[in-house]
């Protein structure tokens, strides 16, 4: 495993991230965001890492045009699957596709797109202490909404899981889950299909 992820990730906690922060920041697994926090700096690393694959989206990052354009791609994905009312990000990474996508879907459908935002429970201090994550109050209500779920990478899948019980429990009707990177090959959660721009296969 790279070093500089290594020091990244202890650079990560060493300023208060929480494990699931630290996966979210790299786009790895909590179990890699875990192994990478646990090695010591600049030493030989003994235990065998997990396998994952390291995402390095910083190039869409950093460009708000560029992102527009994935949000763009993400939303003609989103809009084959029939109606949206609103577009539901995952803290943190989601959010600025989320935000872009319900720009975009309103300007290509000509009607009001809602924006709201989900705080997956693997962002807590303490993550085993909590059942499920939460829907933001300070954005549009899931209630009686057809909702598309954005995120930026799906590793194991338990983020969208829990977002769409979440989001049922809630009187939400979740139709889709876009993301950019998918690295589980998930095709449907609970009835809800995922659709991605870029599938990753690791190949044994």
């Amino acid at each position: 495993m790279n070093q500089n992820l290594i020091n990244r990730a202890q650079e990560l906690r060493n300023h208060g991230f929480t494990t699931g922060e630290i996966a979210d920041e790299l786009n790895v697994s909590m179990d890699t965001a875990q192994w990478l926090t646990l090695q010591r700096k600049e030493e030989t690393v003994e235990a065998e890492a997990p396998v994952d694959i390291a995402i390095n989206w910083n190039s869409l990052g950093g460009s708000a045009s560029r992102l527009r354009y994935v949000a763009a791609a993400l939303s003609d994905i989103a809009l084959k699957h029939g109606d949206l009312d609103l577009v539901l990000g995952i803290a943190t990474s989601g959010v600025p596709f989320a935000t872009m996508m319900a720009d975009v879907i309103e300007e290509l459908t000509g009607t009001t797109t809602c924006l709201s935002i989900f705080h997956p429970k693997k962002h807590r201090t303490n993550p085993t202490n909590s059942d499920e994550g939460a829907i933001s109050n300070n954005f549009g209500t899931v209630e009686g909404k057809k909702i598309v779920v954005v995120d930026d990478v799906i590793t194991s899948g338990d983020t969208i899981t829990d977002v769409i019980k979440v989001v049922k429990d809630h009187g939400g009707e979740p139709v889709v889950v876009t993301v950019l990177i998918d690295k589980s090959g998930l095709k449907e959660v609970d009835g809800v299909p995922v659709e991605s721009l870029i599938k990753v296969s690791q190949l044994r």
